[in-house]
């Protein structure tokens, strides 16, 4: 369930970041209430998945996912540039977060497989 709530988390982290974008430095309500709004909710799933996940590599795949994302949006919702050099920046992200996905992956097996002590 931790991933899940990571994955929310953000989701979140990219609305608020295109969110904040959109509020002009703060001057227009709606999208500064929606700023607030998915930095709240966002910062609330991700202290979920923590309950389970190491900090370290929970927070890095948050930032992971919502750099990526927000990238992806931004490219096509506010058609920004995307260069050679992002995109395989971000590809290096993208396999970072798989990484550390399976690391803990990997981690978990291990400390289920060891026996208890009695």
């Amino acid at each position: 369930m931790a991933w899940i709530y990571l994955l929310v988390a953000a989701v979140f982290e990219v609305v608020f970041a295109l969110a904040t974008n959109a509020t002009e430095g703060f001057t227009r309500l709606g999208p500064s209430l929606l700023t607030a709004a998915a930095a709240g909710a966002g910062i609330f799933f991700l202290s979920l998945a923590l309950k389970t996940l190491d900090v370290g590599v929970g927070y890095t795949i948050w930032t992971g996912i919502g750099s990526v994302g927000t990238v992806v949006l931004g490219t096509l919702i506010f058609d920004e540039q995307l260069t050679l050099w992002k995109a395989l920046a971000f590809v290096l992200i993208i396999g970072g977060v798989l990484g550390l996905k399976l690391a803990d992956r990997s981690a978990s097996a291990e400390t289920s497989a060891e026996p208890s002590a009695a």
